[in-house]
């Protein structure tokens, strides 16, 4: 067999692949090597969700809402009703449903910025979705810059999950973050001066309890013979201390003798707003959260004329983008699994929710159908499709 001396030159076409020129500059100091969560994600959670009724609050209420949205599955302008997809979203694994999924990623994300989800496949087949803590993955960078996988890891073992497979096992949701390339910024984040100053006012609080509910002071000895000695100054801390400390002796009196005197000193309420400066406080977490401080009986700040105004402004400003983010990353994850290409390639799978059976938002939605609907210059399908639905 004879080889023609031109093709041993000849350029062979290589086939086309998309990739950002700026990726391999990101992966000149990532590529290969682990990154693990960039913060202290124990003691974040710790004082910001299991210490500050705020912060609990806040994330509770936004993961629960969007655990409750009903969900709709679309192909295209078409509903459907059945679909192994919606089967595995309405029972992810043996321990939870389909809402206490969503609650447990939504729950992640507002904490540490991060949610992972793990998909478990027989036979190629998705069987199981797993939520997974932020705390214990890490992000191992590829030569372009994207994860080429993660591990994850639990007392000392780990488990490393490949994303070159198909489909990707693990979906990373991230909420954005201006200095990290991996990484998701946690709201829990950028109000952490106003939670260390909440906790600080609740543990004063705390502290003023225990010392009888009373300003602090100072025992004076006014008598001619000096000091006390060693041994009446111990004498006189241990009975302060057990006789006049604590809720247990608040307004016992004093009985002071040889020259005591007890001198009150505190701060007078303009030097120090403390009701006030918590409830700042307050405001400033709801606020990072996207949550109207009336839902949270915080004082002050009211600007929506009612509950149920503010419920709405509640939805619409936090928990659906939040609920769109994740159903949007969800449906292009799953869609290759269950033989569907990602949306733009051959499908047009999207999970929404179905606003119609939200109570939060049925004014809103009353309101609409009522405009649409004396729309006399629009036709039938032009309406439905208004108000969310495809044609007949």
């Amino acid at each position: 067999m004879q080889i023609p001396f031109a093709s041993l030159f000849r350029r062979t076409a290589l086939p086309e692949q998309k990739a950002s020129r700026t990726g391999a500059l990101v992966a000149l100091f990532t590529e290969g090597r682990a990154r693990w969560t960039p913060r202290d994600y124990a003691q974040l959670a710790r004082e910001g969700y299991q210490r500050n009724p705020i912060a609990y609050r806040c994330v509770r209420m936004i993961a629960e809402s969007l655990a409750g949205l009903p969900l709709v599955l679309m192909e295209g302008a078409r509903e459907l009703d059945a679909h192994p997809l919606l089967d595995l979203l309405a029972r992810p694994n043996q321990r939870q449903a389909g809402a206490g999924l969503l609650e447990s990623v939504a729950g992640f994300l507002l904490v540490s910025g991060n949610a992972y989800l793990e998909l478990v496949s027989v036979a190629g087949a998705p069987r199981e979705l797993h939520a997974l803590r932020p705390d214990r993955m890490k992000l191992v960078p590829g030569a372009e810059g994207w994860p080429e996988s993660y591990e994850y890891s639990v007392a000392g073992r780990s488990v490393r999950f490949d994303m070159r497979e198909t489909p990707p096992p693990i979906l990373h949701l991230s909420l954005f973050h201006p200095g990290d390339d991996h990484y998701g910024f946690s709201p829990l984040e950028a109000s952490a001066m106003a939670l260390d100053l909440h906790n600080a006012a609740a543990a004063w609080n705390k502290a003023l309890l225990d010392n009888a509910a009373r300003p602090s002071g100072a025992l004076v000895y006014s008598a001619g013979g000096g000091n006390l000695s060693e041994e009446q100054f111990e004498r006189l801390k241990q009975e302060l201390e057990s006789n006049f400390q604590g809720a247990a002796n608040a307004g016992r009196p004093f009985l002071l003798e040889g020259g005591l005197d007890w001198k009150a000193l505190s701060l007078s309420p303009k030097d120090m707003d403390f009701i006030e400066a918590k409830n700042a406080a307050a405001r400033e977490i709801a606020l990072a959260f996207g949550v109207p401080p009336m839902l949270l009986g915080i004082p002050g700040d009211n600007t929506y004329a009612n509950y149920a105004e503010a419920n709405r402004a509640l939805y619409r400003q936090t928990v659906l983008p939040l609920a769109g983010k994740i159903f949007d990353a969800l449906a292009a994850w799953l869609a290759p699994a269950f033989g569907e290409g990602p949306t733009g390639q051959g499908t047009s799978l999207r999970l929404v929710p179905d606003l119609d059976q939200v109570s939060a938002l049925a004014s809103e939605r009353e309101s609409l159908w009522k405009r649409v609907n004396e729309a006399g210059f629009l036709t039938d399908d032009e309406k439905r499709a208004a108000v969310g639905y495809g044609p007949r």
